[in-house]
């Protein structure tokens, strides 16, 4: 897939180097079609390689997508060059009158608060509330589908006894579904996070159904009867190294934390990690791409508002 993004954007040399086709503003001005609008709303600390990660996993298709940054202006990103945000990102108040085919939220490490207690709650949910009506579907991840289950429906998380991390197997509920069409029977997804949510409560909500489970992560996938908002519990963009940047990450802290689940080879973190998840990934943001937004999406895309 083409994806338009800015010329001087960190990403474009990254996935340049691994033979993803990028498009740059310049030769995407010079070709006559209309491109999908995608923003997405990166509330991770590390900006760069959030952003990489998931424009990696859109970068297979035929499609040509528009990609747009959004930060939150009620908090102030600490891991991140200011220069950076200011040359690529665009804050709520530039956005708002504006109308997005998809769009993606991304987790947060803000698990462990209440959602009252983060900083740009009130913020979210104003972000959340406006995509009802200005965009197509929206793909929630990790925390960010955890926020979005809690604010459109009302589901509940609760806290884990241990963090959960690790790769771990999955199975489709859902086989028909055009969101797990090409999946393996068994697929393994990434998880790093110290909340869940219950089955029961999703069953609680009769718009919501289950389309993947794991026995040992619980609920991995959800999606609306409206297509609207799909939200993933699990990291399927992360990459290789991740994992084990978090693991060494919280043993300098002096965190009691396990070693990541089914990442290294024998778990011994001294070996080198394998990658399990890669392909099951890239079929998930996709078919989301393909299925839920580029094939239901009004050509004209200020329609998106009135046929809500």
């Amino acid at each position: 897939m083409p994806i338009k993004i800015p010329d001087a954007l960190p990403a474009v040399e990254t996935l340049g180097s691994e033979n993803i086709f990028v498009m740059t503003e310049y030769r995407a001005i010079h070709q006559d079609i209309r491109p999908l609008s995608l923003l997405i709303l990166n509330l991770m600390p590390t900006k760069i390689v959030t952003e990489t990660q998931i424009l990696r996993k859109l970068s297979n298709t035929p499609l040509q997508i528009e990609v747009e940054l959004l930060q939150t202006a009620s908090h102030v990103a600490q891991h991140v060059d200011t220069d950076h945000l200011e040359s690529f990102y665009r804050t709520f108040d530039q956005v708002r009158d504006r109308t997005y085919d998809g769009m993606i939220i991304t987790g947060a490490p803000v698990e462990n608060l209440d959602f009252s207690q983060v900083d740009y709650w009130d913020e979210l949910c104003e972000i959340m509330e406006w995509s009802k009506t200005n965009v197509h579907s929206t793909l929630h991840i990790c925390w960010g589908a955890q926020a979005g289950l809690y604010y459109h429906y009302g589901v509940p998380k609760y806290s884990l006894n241990e963090k959960l991390f690790g790769i771990y197997p999955h199975q489709v509920v859902k086989k028909d579904s055009p969101w797990f069409r090409g999946f393996d029977d068994i697929f393994y997804a990434p998880h790093s996070r110290y909340t869940t949510i219950r089955p029961e409560d999703v069953a609680k909500v009769p718009q919501l159904k289950v389309y993947a489970v794991s026995d040992e992560a619980g609920i991995f996938a959800i999606k609306s009867e409206d297509n609207r908002h799909l939200f993933v519990l699990g990291h399927p963009e992360y990459d290789k190294e991740t994992l084990n940047l978090e693991y060494q990450r919280d043993v300098k802290r002096g965190l009691d934390i396990h070693v990541p689940r089914n990442y290294f080879p024998g778990d011994d973190p001294t070996r080198e990690p394998v990658v399990s998840w890669r392909s099951a990934g890239q079929l998930l943001y996709t078919n989301w791409l393909n299925y839920y937004v580029y094939q239901t999406t009004p050509y004209n895309i200020n329609e998106i508002r009135t046929a809500r």
